[in-house]
């Protein structure tokens, strides 16, 4: 079964010609399907024409937020409402092509269990939009290590076991694959159609790049040091702690062997020092906080580290017989 999963935000006009559309598309695929859209607190007539399609269609369910929460909340409440085993997640705006589904599903029908769509020939306005999304994608690339040329889409099919290891807040929606790449989700990659909004402006401007740059700092330490903070934290505080020492020490002796005024001679010198030793003994104490953390966290929630892909064992003769 698919599932697909559509948030809207004030997208009145697209949303009858995407419904159309979507349907063809999976009325020929042939599988049985189910089509949720969640109205993210929407002011025009977008929750009404939701609500009259429901009527018309048993396959489709409407989530309406109670306010404005965002796409990756809004996303996070379709995800967790969908039953299928194959849950594709696209725009409400008609940038992205229903007809591209076929080719992400026949990524996930070779094996992977994320076909993540690229918009390879971008239509957007190459000053605020391609030059900033091509610089996010590089660095959002090499922090997770993940080789997508497209991380900003929405346009994704994932296996549904893939998304219950992944727990989504803030903006981190467009890092659902570096996330899930954590607990070992083979990842491919998918030309889609990328055309201009026929309806509205975009709800998204220059100013989120500097958003996504601190999303990219939160995955990178998410990826690598989630599971021991301590190996990030200690570090710093191994650097501080080790500079400061020296440059008291050096200051000590010089003290004691020169007899030198420490307050004249080298005053802002041994208050850098003093402040390294102190900024270093924090460190050390937040990396033993989050290591305390990150275990409360995995044993009270009964999370593991690791996730299952599937267990294979011999069927026992006897058994077998006897089920017979």
């Amino acid at each position: 079964m698919l599932s697909i999963v559509i948030p809207v935000h004030n997208e009145g006009r697209s949303i009858l010609p995407l419904y159309d559309r979507l349907t063809l598309v999976l009325e020929n695929i042939g599988r049985p399907y189910e089509i949720l859209f969640v109205d993210d607190a929407s002011t025009d007539r977008s929750f009404e024409l939701l609500a009259n399609l429901v009527e018309t269609d048993a396959r489709l369910k409407v989530i309406r937020l109670r306010r404005n929460f965002g796409q990756t909340a809004a996303l996070s409440a379709g995800f967790h409402e969908a039953k299928g085993k194959v849950i594709i997640a696209m725009d409400g705006d008609l940038q992205h092509d229903p007809e591209d589904i076929p080719a992400l599903l026949a990524k996930i029908d070779e094996g992977f269990d994320i076909a993540s769509g690229w918009r390879k020939e971008r239509v957007d306005n190459p000053l605020t939009r391609k030059i900033p999304s091509r610089i996010a994608n590089y660095m959002m690339a090499k922090a997770s290590d993940i080789p997508l040329h497209d991380f900003g889409t929405t346009f994704k099919a994932y296996r549904a076991e893939v998304l219950k290891e992944v727990h989504l807040y803030g903006e981190l929606h467009r890092f659902i694959p570096a996330l899930a790449s954590f607990y070992g989700a083979r990842v491919a990659e998918v030309p889609i159609r990328n055309v201009s909004r026929p309806n509205g402006g975009s709800h998204y401007g220059i100013s989120r790049t500097f958003r996504v740059l601190f999303d990219i700092l939160t995955i990178k330490f998410l990826l690598k040091y989630f599971t021991r903070p301590m190996h990030f934290f200690g570090t710093l505080g191994l650097a501080g702690t080790s500079l400061g020492g020296l440059i008291l020490a050096f200051c000590a002796g010089d003290k004691l062997l020169m007899g030198h005024d420490l307050v004249q001679e080298h005053g802002p010198l041994m208050l850098a020092g003093g402040l390294l030793l102190l900024a270093g003994l924090m460190m050390f104490s937040t990396g033993l906080l989050g290591e305390v953390m990150i275990r409360t966290y995995f044993e009270t929630q009964g999370r593991r580290i690791y996730a299952v892909r599937e267990v294979l064992t011999q069927k026992k003769r006897g058994v077998v017989d006897e089920a017979r």
